[in-house]
């Protein structure tokens, strides 16, 4: 069998298998090689067919020279023998006598070429021809099994692409169905929320009435005081369920000059809570951050026990307007504070729905504000509201210190 290559490798010589019963012609065939190729040469003679078909496997040809008439075997017997086992290894008959008319029919029957031995001058060029031919075709297959592995290649590839365009249509497709079921959820979830409070509004406040009469003409009791308690903290329960279904659609925010430090201060009155805020000015709706700041007192007065802990401050700050709800309490933990504001979110301590915060926040951001949590010194935890103010000329402004003041031993002061 031929080599994996029509041409030596480098240093290595070109081999020829000369089928060839005379000596003499070998030598001659010999001669007109040796030092007229640009390859060493190696050439193995075999005399009949049996010395060909085993030097075919053996010598790995890549040049194939045969007689045309031999006893009892023939040039293009071999051929066939040769072109079975390697189609495209060379193979050129060189013979005494040849007429042209089987010339010819060699020639179409695929031998490579055809040298009288009176002209083997004409055996080095052919020999080259030959070879450079068998190149070029080896090359050019191999060229054509590259682009025929490329093209399967680039199919595979063009079948996975469309294989995980299939699972990316499917995934959107899900996602998309996700989508408007989570859409419709929450369309029921605010549903539900205006409509629960409305329904409950009403014998809540019944309730909290009669419980507040009873009150009034029997006597204050444990009983009714923990009753009326409960009924409390049901009523504003379900006004935070309203403002919440009413707040995320960022409605009825009604906006016009507003003195914060009346809002502090009314909250710090109403809640028994110290507050120190002079009047400041910004454009917002009296209601809605009044409901701010009850929330934010009102949840730091359940997390502390006492109205005694709890404090208000209010003050410009960097061309802002900000207050600040200051607490001497258990402070909350920084893994807590990224989900503080989150709507039913519940910190082991809180005694709500989970909801003040999450309105608070609501109603800040609905006024162009931040709203923030951070550590007091010595203790505890302070909600930070800021608001712009109206006036944008920061030249006018006074910028004060932070809101925390040195800790006292008075942890109500």
């Amino acid at each position: 069998m031929t080599g994996g290559h029509a041409l030596p490798e480098p240093g290595q010589p070109l081999r020829v298998l000369h089928l060839e019963d005379n000596e003499l012609d070998h030598e001659l065939v010999t001669l007109h090689l040796d030092g007229e190729l640009p390859w060493p040469v190696e050439i193995e003679r075999v005399e009949d067919e049996e010395g060909f078909l085993g030097a075919l496997e053996t010598h790995c040809p890549h040049l194939i020279l045969s007689d045309y008439a031999l006893p009892g075997y023939d040039g293009l017997s071999a051929f066939h023998a040769a072109h079975a086992r390697a189609p495209q290894l060379p193979f050129i008959i060189v013979t005494g006598a040849m007429g042209e008319e089987v010339a010819v029919d060699t020639l179409r029957q695929g031998v490579t070429d055809y040298i009288l031995k009176q002209r083997l001058e004409r055996l080095a060029p052919s020999v080259k021809r030959a070879i450079s031919e068998a190149d070029a075709r080896d090359r050019r297959e191999r060229a054509e099994q590259e682009v025929r592995q490329l093209n399967l290649s680039l199919q595979a590839r063009l079948e996975e692409v469309e294989r995980l365009r299939g699972i990316a249509e499917g995934q959107r497709q899900r996602l998309e169905t996700q989508a408007r079921q989570l859409e419709e959820a929450l369309n029921l979830q605010k549903t539900f929320l205006a409509e629960t409070s409305h329904e409950l509004r009403t014998p809540l406040t019944a309730l909290l009435g009669y419980l507040r009469r009873a009150e009034r003409e029997v006597g204050g009791s444990q009983t009714l005081q923990d009753a009326q308690r409960v009924a409390e903290n049901m009523t504003r329960l379900v006004n935070d369920l309203l403002q919440l279904s009413r707040g995320e659609l960022v409605q009825g925010i009604e906006t016009h000059f507003v003195n914060l430090g009346n809002i502090v201060r009314q909250v710090g009155r109403d809640y028994g809570v110290r507050a120190e805020a002079p009047d400041l000015e910004v454009v917002g709706d009296p209601g809605r951050l009044t409901q701010v700041f009850v929330n934010l007192v009102s949840n730091a007065i359940r997390v502390c026990g006492t109205s005694a802990l709890v404090r208000l401050e209010a003050r410009q700050e960097d061309g802002r307007v900000c207050a600040a709800v200051i607490d001497r309490g258990p402070g909350i933990p920084d893994h807590v504070k990224p989900r503080i504001f989150d709507k039913f979110y519940r910190g082991k301590e809180a005694g709500s729905a989970g909801l003040g915060l999450t309105i608070a926040q609501q109603v800040v951001h609905s006024h162009g504000g931040t709203i923030e949590v951070l550590d007091t010194p010595g203790g505890g935890a302070t909600f930070k509201v800021c608001l712009p103010t109206p006036d944008e000329d920061e030249d006018d402004l006074a910028l004060e210190t932070d809101f925390y003041p040195v800790p006292t031993d008075n942890p109500a002061s």
